[in-house]
């Protein structure tokens, strides 16, 4: 697929006296006959009563069999801000992409029809993007702030997806499929065309798309009630997502992804580029190998040779984690810290291994080798080592699309 060439204009902040509607809530139905009245007039009165800008609704009908495009229509006659259309064909995705595309509205945002997530967070989570802080905004029910009403059934199938999501993908958003989220108009212009999926995947495809640019996805932690009478079906839904993950993971493995003309322009792009991020990560290793030095230097009378290389190697593997994390990769907060400071330790392991399966290696096949060819032998795998290190620090441990709203945040 053929990249865009021109990157994403910085972003700015939208003006404060904005005459059309700055947001656009989509809200996509198939027969939701029963739910539809009640909840467009309930999101229409929190708007009108919180949302300090024109905002409007837009009813993006999937093909419905029922009531439901009749009960659109009159509520688009009686209401200013309430407009609908219809499709013909069914997918969440599909609708999405209909009415995200139509719009002129600076801030596109979504929500599910039987409001399950509560509309307190339609605010935060669509302020960043109004500010210039972010380029997509999501709820998520996984984040520590949550609260979240629903059945095992659901909450296992939820929390593994989103683990396979992170384990295939290494992506850093906690909640893929939640049906609360809000995309800037420039952003969606340039993503749109990318998204193959017209269903319940859409969101995931969007949001890796998104994050493997680099764009800045802020994740707003919502309150959310399980809607007992969803039609959704969960095996059907499932073996569509499995094969979008797959479908993704093949696109990430060739290197087809088409990220190029998402990326924000050059002020955006210094932190998150190769060349910066290598000298970055030559800085800190440098330091990270002083520190050693000197810790070294100082347990040694006291915890020997074998036991101060082990304590200031550990030492300094995490402060080398933990200073990558931030000055390498510009990732800021506690969110994700363990997490990473966990996967850092793995790679220190499989470095340490490397080079000391080497010099066991070399001992083994050449027992009496040279000091001199011992240290080459050690400094070749050393910097094979480094190289490793670098490449999974930045693929696995901190993926360079990373930016994130709330936790691990961009500088």
């Amino acid at each position: 697929m053929t990249e865009l060439a021109n990157p994403l204009p910085l972003r700015t902040p939208l003006p404060v006296h904005h005459r059309e509607p700055v947001l656009d809530v989509v809200v996509p139905v198939f027969n939701e006959e029963r739910d539809l009245e009640p909840s467009v007039r309930r999101l229409h009165a929190h708007l009108c009563a919180t949302f300090p800008y024109a905002f409007r609704i837009t009813v993006a009908d999937n093909a419905s069999a029922d009531a439901t495009p009749s009960i659109a229509t009159r509520l688009a006659a009686e209401l200013p801000e309430v407009q609908w259309i219809r499709l013909d064909e069914k997918g969440r995705g599909r609708a999405l992409h209909a009415a995200w595309s139509g719009s002129r509205a600076p801030v596109l945002a979504y929500l599910d029809v039987d409001l399950s997530t509560d509309l307190t967070a339609l605010l935060p989570l669509v302020a960043p993007l109004i500010s210039g802080h972010s380029d997509i905004a999501i709820g998520t029910r996984l984040a520590r702030g949550s609260r979240v009403v629903r059945g095992p059934k659901r909450e296992i199938i939820s929390r593994c997806y989103n683990a396979l999501l992170r384990s295939t993908l290494a992506v850093g958003f906690s909640d893929a499929q939640c049906g609360f989220k809000a995309v800037r108009r420039d952003v969606a212009e340039r993503l749109l065309p990318l998204v193959k999926d017209s269903q319940w995947f859409f969101d995931t495809e969007l949001l890796v798309i998104a994050e493997r640019a680099g764009l800045r996805i802020h994740e707003v932690p919502v309150d959310w009630v399980d809607d007992p009478d969803s039609r959704v079906d969960l095996v059907a839904t499932a073996l569509a997502d499995l094969r979008g993950i797959a479908r993704l993971g093949r696109d990430l493995a060739r290197g087809t992804l088409p990220t190029v003309g998402l990326r924000r322009g050059a002020a955006d792009q210094v932190r998150g580029g190769l060349a910066g991020q290598l000298l970055r990560f030559a800085a800190v290793g440098a330091v990270s190998t002083m520190g050693y030095v000197l810790l070294y230097s100082a347990l040694r009378p006291v915890c020997g040779s074998q036991g101060s290389n082990a304590l200031a190697l550990l030492a300094c593997a995490l402060a080398n984690t933990a200073a990558n994390r931030r000055l390498t990769f510009g990732l800021r907060g506690r969110d994700g810290a363990l997490r990473h400071q966990a996967k850092g330790l793995l790679v220190f392991v499989i470095g340490l291994v490397l080079t000391s399966g080497s010099l066991a290696a070399l001992q083994h096949a050449t027992p009496r080798a040279s000091h001199g060819t011992e240290v080459g032998v050690l400094v070749t795998a050393g910097l094979a080592a480094t190289l490793l290190r670098f490449l999974l620090l930045r693929a696995w441990v901190f993926p360079t699309a990373r930016h994130r709203g709330t936790g691990d945040l961009a500088a």
